[in-house]
């Protein structure tokens, strides 16, 4: 790679990872993240601790041993309170002087009907109200099922649904990710969607202000395009590993940390625990380089042919509608990875990076089509540099009125 080349990248790399402003997103995205995820399950958890103290007043003498270990398993301090003629009354007292949080009573009807009386101090939330009922029903069909004989907890609990494909082979034997594949197809394309229109600003900063002309004297204008795609996607390839590393990091050590000083967090540590591994990111990251290359080499075609801003948008708008279709696919192609149309647009080299993950994510695809995928948006790296190099040189010094059409065909050929 020619000298010029690695100073231009040296330039975009360091002006841009030095700025305060990419200290601030690349640490501060981890943080918002993990603080978006904790925050409202630890509050969650803690406004519900006053009312976790339940009386369970049991008058059919069957219920409360299946009732109790349900609601201690939900978060609840459970406690029997024996039937006898003032109890409710005696219950209502410790409940007003905030002894307990409630009580539940229980009698021969609920054996039949499921029917049963809580009394609370507050009204508890919707997800509390259906924790309970699910608990009454749940004992009352157990003490059903076991009365006519049938194992109610093997039946209850369900049984293991395994998959066997009989005509593809997975290339993940990890379970479908739904929210990973909607996710990560999001990030990835607004992450490209940024890094790619950074590239276009930079191009047009420098072809408005002149200083592009003193450049060019110096070097090919195509080993300038070529050193800012690589120093702009350098900057992004770094704030994506810091980004992975710390969801690692946190993942690995920052949560069992937190969880063993807060067990109530236990349910948070169980969503990182369904983050992809290694190989899933090692994925991840390869998309977006193609899709960073590919896009990038658009915008900076898209910099050169523009003088101002506000034409650079209105070029580049139609780059960013054809992204909304593989992101508009997405939510279809989780839920059918596998068919036809899936498969076609997930090849579609422009709509790769986020289709390929989603497919991958939500269940695995066969590992042809990964790899064919790949070699086609090789293929297409390679055709939209050499198209927007030649549009590049040729339009990098030009000012005055935005190419048409013909002319950038012109460009094309004679650059």
């Amino acid at each position: 790679m020619p000298v010029n080349v690695w100073v231009v990248i040296r330039r975009e790399y360091l002006q841009r990872v030095r700025s305060k402003w990419f200290v601030i997103s690349t640490l501060g995205a981890p943080l918002l993240i993990l603080l978006f995820v904790v925050a409202p399950a630890y509050f969650l958890v803690r406004g519900g601790q006053a009312e976790q103290k339940l009386a369970i007043v049991d008058g059919s003498n069957v219920l409360y041993e299946r009732i109790a270990p349900y609601l201690v398993g939900e978060g609840f301090e459970v406690e029997e309170e024996r039937w006898y003629a003032d109890v409710v009354t005696s219950l209502r007292k410790e409940a007003t002087e905030g002894e307990i949080w409630g009580f539940i009573v229980l009698d021969e009807l609920t054996l039949d009907t499921g029917e049963a009386i809580v009394y609370v101090t507050t009204r508890p939330s919707p997800i509390r109200q259906l924790t309970l009922q699910s608990a009454i029903t749940r004992a009352v069909m157990e003490y059903q099922l076991e009365r006519q004989g049938v194992d109610a907890e093997a039946l209850l609990s369900g049984g293991e649904l395994s998959l066997e494909l009989l005509s593809e082979e997975r290339t993940s034997t990890e379970e479908p990710q739904f929210w990973v594949a909607y996710l990560g197809a999001f990030f990835l394309y607004m992450v490209i969607l940024f890094y790619a229109d950074s590239v276009m600003r930079a191009t047009l900063e420098e072809k408005t202000s002149r200083i592009v002309e003193v450049i060019i004297s110096s070097m090919e204008p195509w080993h300038l395009m070529l050193g800012k795609i690589l120093g702009v996607g350098a900057v992004g390839l770094t704030q994506l590993l810091i980004w992975i590393v710390s969801g690692f990091l946190i993942t690995a050590g920052g949560m069992p940390l937190l969880v063993s000083q807060s067990p109530e967090l236990i349910q948070v540590e169980s969503i990182f625990s369904t983050l992809p591994g290694l190989g899933m990111m090692t994925l991840f990251v390869c998309l977006f380089i193609f899709g960073f290359f590919m896009y990038s080499g658009l915008h900076a075609a898209v910099g050169a042919m523009c003088n101002t801003d506000q034409e650079a948008q209105q070029v580049r708008l139609p780059m960013v509608m054809l992204l909304v279709i593989p992101i508009a696919m997405v939510s279809v192609v989780i839920v059918q990875p596998m068919t036809a149309m899936s498969t076609w647009l997930s090849l579609f080299p422009l709509f790769s990076p986020f289709l390929i993950w989603a497919r991958v994510a939500s269940g695995g695809i066969p590992a042809w089509q990964i790899g064919l995928s790949f070699l086609l948006m090789l293929f297409t790296v390679l055709a939209i540099a050499w198209i927007a190099g030649r549009i590049y040189k040729a339009g990098i010094l030009m000012a005055g009125k935005r190419p048409t059409l013909p002319e950038l065909w012109r460009w094309v050929k004679e650059a």
